[in-house]
């Protein structure tokens, strides 16, 4: 591309991206006006990608994790000829329109993952960039030959979960993995040198990536530095991009450009200094259209569907983008005996990965306490099997935004998995888990102050609580072995959000299998009885507890009923009359959970009453924690008497 096109691309890319924050007066028009040039270059002279089909499985992934700079992505689109028109610009950060204030992955066609919470995009890059190897591996390069770009900031490069996720894939070495570093010594407070003067290229080679520093505002630097880290195929590639934020405004090189509008005044000024006419708004140069447009994708996607059509492994490649299973092969478990629901949860996936060998997922350094060391190889740097193990190290937050990253790829239904009050590290991920709708499983173990000894640190007792919080997750927490193989079915059933299972170290007495539908509905009774004076409501290791106490409360002549309810959110989707067949109107009810007490008063009513834990756990012997907080069938059944007092 010679020099006065790639001008005509990036300044127009400048001009959409000031017009739209200036006309939104919200913003932030500094990395569109510092990054252009890098952006250009990139999609211009690099991208894989057909914009008539955004969901082509071999395409190239770009990843703006900097996502405050949508005005950058919505630029490049909308010249590269995604649908996404230039009303839809002009409408930018507006209710209703395909341009909102951060990039919303499901939203705008060609947004790769929702961005905005620094360093989640250059996470869910690293995930990305595993999934793609794991399908290169199985079915080779006639069918995965791709690349993943990250544009990242300076906070993208702050924030702690980008060491984590940098770690990772470098030990891994991800060698299609490029990051361009947005480096422009600016952060929100005034310059990076207040709060972050590491030797950053340092930092990265430390970490076994393939480093370079080049001029962000030179094309052919730019090019020859991507180039440089496609050939680098043992290593991911950081490039460092020195730019000026706000580039060509007044504003140029200060925190001040970064998160406002220029100003009518400003923008009318680094429109005249790039060549603009500063009377017009929401200008597109034709050679800019032309030049994002002339690539060969289209004619490499139809390629690449004529390789697929005819390719000894195009079913199973279709089968590992579908993600579906038609058939379940669940372990049962006896009833009477015991068993600890992680245990029953790895030999429900130890099944699972037999045939789902797209089932793909690890543990954060506790394998074998989460019940996901099945037997399977690892991942590691010289091979990636399917299916496998894979080590994510003490990296809870990396590995759920990784997690995120391999499902957003497709082809890969990812789990992870740790002990349940480590979720808190998690949390912001999990968050995006649910915004974008992905269908992750969170393995969640050592669920409750009975895991004994360890102490309050590691009791969760609040968690439940803020896993329910979250909008789209489906939290289920088993009762015994066969509720949870069922729970597994549940979640790899769906597809349109995540899933969290909630188990128990401790052993657990077997229940008779349960009955059909029951974990769909969220809820079913366990044990009951004919005309029940109260319901007692439990999750997890408190059902055989309530169960023992229904028995007690029987040579007391008190009726109760048992109801299980391993997903409330389920449960609470029901119609009314099913959740009325549960819970009988007018019957008291009593709820019953290892943890926070708050939040059940949407199932027990105003005349219920929840017994749980509202403070912190102790440390002490697992028998001695329940005798002490009072998690015994005789306390369980003195507190299903008094709500009919």
């Amino acid at each position: 591309m010679d020099a006065a096109t790639h001008t005509a691309c990036a300044n127009t890319i400048k001009g959409l991206a000031i017009d739209a924050v200036q006309a939104a007066n919200s913003g932030h028009p500094g990395l569109p006006l510092g990054a252009a040039d890098v952006a250009t270059v990139l999609w211009t002279r690099f991208l894989k990608h057909d914009p008539a089909h955004p969901d082509w499985a071999d395409r190239d992934r770009f990843v703006l994790s900097a996502g405050h700079g949508s005005m950058l992505l919505y630029g490049l689109l909308h010249l590269a000829g995604y649908d996404l028109s230039l009303d839809e610009i002009r409408r930018f950060r507006q209710l209703g329109s395909k341009t909102p204030g951060h990039p919303e992955y499901g939203h705008t066609p060609g947004v790769e993952t929702t961005t905005g919470p620094l360093g989640q995009g250059f996470a869910n890059a690293v995930g990305m960039a595993m999934a793609e190897r794991v399908m290169r591996e199985r079915f080779g390069t006639d069918l995965v030959d791709h690349y993943t770009y990250v544009l990242a900031s300076d906070g993208d490069l702050m924030e702690g979960i980008s060491y984590e996720a940098a770690s990772i894939a470098g030990h891994l070495a991800l060698g299609r993995l490029v990051v361009m570093y947005d480096d422009n010594e600016i952060s929100i407070d005034g310059s990076t040198e207040i709060a972050f003067t590491e030797d950053r290229q340092a930092r990265f080679a430390a970490q076994g990536w393939h480093t370079q520093v080049v001029d962000g505002h030179d094309p052919e630097a730019i090019a020859a530095a991507i180039q440089a880290a496609k050939d680098e195929t043992g290593r991911p590639s950081l490039i460092s991009c020195r730019t000026i934020i706000g580039k060509d405004s007044p504003k140029a090189g200060s925190s001040a450009s970064h998160g406002a509008p220029l100003g009518t005044d400003n923008v009318a000024i680094t429109k005249r200094n790039l060549g603009l006419d500063p009377d017009v708004s929401f200008a597109v140069d034709p050679a800019a259209v032309a030049a994002f447009r002339d690539h060969d994708g289209a004619a490499k996607h139809a390629a690449w569907k004529a390789r697929l059509a005819e390719h000894d492994l195009g079913a199973e490649f279709g089968a590992w983008l579908s993600g579906e299973l038609d058939a379940f092969p669940l372990p049962t478990f006896p009833e009477g005996k015991s068993l600890a629901t992680r245990k029953a949860s790895a030999a429900t996936l130890k099944e699972l990965v037999k045939v789902a060998p797209w089932l793909l997922g690890g543990s954060a350094d506790l394998a074998g306490s989460n019940g996901v060391d099945i037997g399977l190889p690892p991942l590691t740097p010289a091979a990636f099997p399917s299916p496998a193990t894979i080590h994510f190290g003490v990296r809870e937050h990396a590995m759920a935004s990784i997690a995120n990253g391999m499902s957003l790829h497709g082809g890969i239904r990812p789990y992870v998995a740790t002990f349940l009050v480590f979720h808190d590290y998690m949390r912001p991920s999990v968050r995006l888990s649910c915004l974008m709708k992905q269908p992750v499983v969170y393995v969640y173990t050592h669920d409750s102050v009975f895991l004994g000894e360890d102490g309050p640190t590691h009791q969760p007792i609040e968690t439940l609580l803020a896993l329910r919080a979250l909008p789209g997750l489906h939290v289920y927490r088993p009762a015994d072995a066969n509720e949870t193989a069922h729970a597994w079915k549940a979640a790899l059933s769906r597809t349109d959000g995540p899933s969290a299972l909630v188990l128990t170290r401790q052993n657990l007495p077997n229940q008779p299998v349960l009955p059909h539908g029951a974990m769909a509905d969220g809820a079913y009774v366990i044990r009951d009885v004919a005309d029940p004076k109260v319901v007692m409501i439990a999750t997890g290791s408190e059902v055989p507890l309530c169960l023992d106490a229904a028995d007690l409360l029987a040579t007391q002549g008190v009726a109760a009923r048992v109801v299980s309810m391993p997903c409330v959110e389920r449960f609470l989707a029901l119609s009314a009359d099913k959740r009325d067949a549960i819970l009988p109107p007018g019957v008291p009810r009593v709820s019953v959970e290892a943890g926070r007490t708050y939040g059940w008063e949407r199932i027990v009513g105003d005349t219920g009453r929840s017994f749980g834990i509202d403070d912190f756990g102790l440390s002490a012997p697992a028998e001695v924690i329940a005798e002490e907080l009072g998690f015994t069938p005789a306390n369980i059944a003195y507190v299903a008497r008094s709500v009919l007092e």
